[in-house]
């Protein structure tokens, strides 16, 4: 209140911003904010000696309940409500609240700059003359080729439609694979499935209910949604009893659906692989199943089944469902529905980063009539040990090419390491050997040696040649190492008897004509499961004892040998060179070769 009393109003003017005056309007757009600064326009000013009661709420040392600068709230609900998504905007691409403010909050975005469509990129066609051959061979041969089409706007570029304003962290997504800022998303709150989306399953009244439950084809076990089956599973069981009475029972419909089945050998049978698939889908809670679908995004396998099935079960006005873990692959699979449909085609970000999707976005024009599709935030299962990896060591473990068995035989007494992120110890055999088959990533390393010193390969290997984790520090940061102990029996050389699979990692696939005792190591709190084989036969040729080298630690290696090699050079010249760390040179060769194979 010092400079109004020490100040005329005349004075004041030049000092004070035309914010301070005008109230802001009920038109402004959403994503800008009212605290932006436009022009001042004296001419107005000087007609007017009345100021508005908002010009001395500015001086108010209490605080307004309507101030502009008030923040979005954090949350995950997305656009899933019809009551408020026509007042709050979400990103296309991973269903957060939109803002402009704050670039250290989630949702924020940058407009982009308005382009005049009949200038920009106008000759962007056309190319350099000197890239041109003086003669082309038709040329040569004799042959003109007349151009299609005589009209003037033949030579200009075609205007595709314009893409939606995703958030920065969406961009970064797609464009660099990877977030700038991960603390960011530690903002929003944990996704409440049983507040958002599990009351809407439980209700006796409403619309339809299909849930499309997305299951990781290469993690089945880790990235089944337990909690979710259970709860749909006890929905149905209600209210068909219910429905049989004469009640009122919305029956939800479940749809498994097993992503990314490009991953597993294309010499699995789908019929064997769909009976497994039934019978752990049982074992983890869903009892009530409609249908089974595999499908693969990517090669655009079991899409137009999925499609029909759906568009059956959901009717013209039902809510469809997509549910899953995090990196089960939800977003693709819409992204390749609406595609196959021909429809609007979705604007999901798709990355192999875990949580793409921060809110639920609701999908337009993909399903007929009024039928609405969602796509929901990745549940987290903390008991997958790709929860607890870091960026680089989760692009370690992440499958992208078809997997490929590498076996070992062994006799008792001897262990297998898969990185440093699991062992299996044989620890009792009735017969002389067993077949121990690896599946998991071709970028983890694998070790075969005698179980006596598997202390050591703790201590001198984890974080080295036995990566992820990537670095020594890294092994204390993920947890204990504690150990499962588990009876198995086979009746057959030829094929795998029975699965050792650790979530989020990959399996042990072990084939003998006996009794076995195996000691399974890994992280506490990471789930190790028993079943049946998946996939039954083994590699032709065995692996030996020692490292198995994979790809990336061998790349890596070289790339370290000759950073070494340069720096000694260096070093004579130049003593305050320093030697570049392994890990980073590890990580930079995983981008490079992930990049190649993806």
């Amino acid at each position: 209140m010092l400079i109004p009393r020490s100040h005329t109003l005349l004075k004041l003017k030049p000092l004070c911003s035309i914010a301070f005056l005008i109230r802001p309007s009920a038109s402004t757009s959403p994503f800008l904010h009212s605290n932006s600064i436009p022009k001042c326009h004296h001419e107005n000013l000087k007609k007017s000696t009345k100021f508005p009661f908002s010009f001395f709420q500015f001086f108010s040392s209490k605080s307004s309940a309507s101030s502009p600068d008030q923040s979005l709230p954090l949350t995950r609900d997305g656009n899933y409500d019809e009551a408020t998504s026509e007042s709050v905007y979400v990103c296309p691409g991973c269903g957060v609240h939109m803002q402009d403010s704050n670039p250290k909050h989630p949702g924020f975005f940058i407009k982009p700059s308005q382009k005049d469509p009949r200038t920009y990129r106008v000759c962007a066609h056309l190319e350099p003359i000197a890239q041109e051959p003086e003669f082309s061979d038709s040329l040569k041969r004799g042959l003109v080729i007349e151009p299609e089409s005589q009209d003037s706007d033949a030579g200009l570029p075609e205007f595709r439609p314009k893409k939606p304003v995703v958030c920065v962290r969406c961009h970064s997504l797609r464009h660099y694979g990877k977030v700038k800022d991960p603390t960011v998303e530690n903002l929003l709150p944990d996704f409440d499935f049983d507040h958002t989306i599990g009351r809407k399953l439980a209700s006796a009244k409403g619309t339809r209910s299909v849930v499309l439950m997305v299951v990781d084809a290469s993690d089945f076990d880790g990235s089944f949604p337990k909690k979710v089956a259970k709860l749909v599973s006890a929905t149905i069981d209600e209210y068909s009893t219910a429905w049989k009475q004469g009640k009122s029972g919305n029956v939800p419909r479940v749809v498994l659906v097993v992503s990314k089945i490009d991953l597993i050998p294309s010499s699995v049978s789908p019929t064997r692989f769909e009976h497994w698939v039934r019978q752990r889908a049982r074992d983890g809670g869903a009892n009530k199943i409609t249908s089974v679908h595999l499908v693969s995004a990517v090669k655009d396998w079991g899409l137009k089944n999925l499609v029909e099935d759906v568009i059956a079960l959901v009717g013209p006005r039902g809510n469809v469902w997509a549910i899953g873990a995090q990196n089960a692959g939800k977003s693709t699979l819409i992204n390749a529905i609406g595609k196959h449909v021909g429809g609007n085609i979705s604007h999901l970000t798709e990355a192999p980063v875990p949580g793409t999707t921060l809110g639920i976005v609701r999908v337009e024009g993909v399903l007929p009539r009024q039928a609405k599709l969602f796509d929901t935030p990745g549940l987290l299962h903390p008991h997958q040990i790709t929860t607890r990896l870091t960026r680089e060591e989760q692009k370690l473990v992440n499958v992208s090419k078809e997997l490929k068995p590498r076996t070992y035989r062994i006799k008792a007494g001897h262990s297998v390491h898969i990185a440093g992120l699991m062992r299996l110890d044989v620890e009792e055999l009735s017969v002389d050997s067993v077949y121990i088959t690896v599946w998991a990533s071709v970028y983890l390393p694998l070790h075969m040696g005698k179980t006596e010193n598997a202390c050591e390969m703790v201590e001198e290997h984890f974080g080295r040649q036995l990566q992820p984790p990537i670095g020594k520090n890294r092994v204390k940061e993920l947890g204990q190492w504690v150990r499962k102990e588990f009876r198995v029996c086979g009746n057959s050389w030829d094929s795998s008897s029975v699965d050792i699979s650790a979530a989020g990692l990959g399996w042990f696939a072990v084939g003998l004509k006996g009794e076995a005792v195996l000691g399974v190591w890994t992280y506490d709190g990471i789930d190790v499961v028993l079943c049946n084989s998946l996939i039954p036969f083994r590699s032709q040729i065995f692996e030996v004892a020692g490292f198995t080298v994979s790809k990336i630690v061998s790349k890596a290696d070289q790339a370290s040998n000759k950073s070494l090699r340069q720096s000694e050079k260096k070093k004579q010249t130049n003593p305050k060179h320093l030697t570049p760390n392994e890990s980073s040179l590890l990580t930079t060769e995983a981008d490079s070769l992930l990049v190649k194979t993806g």
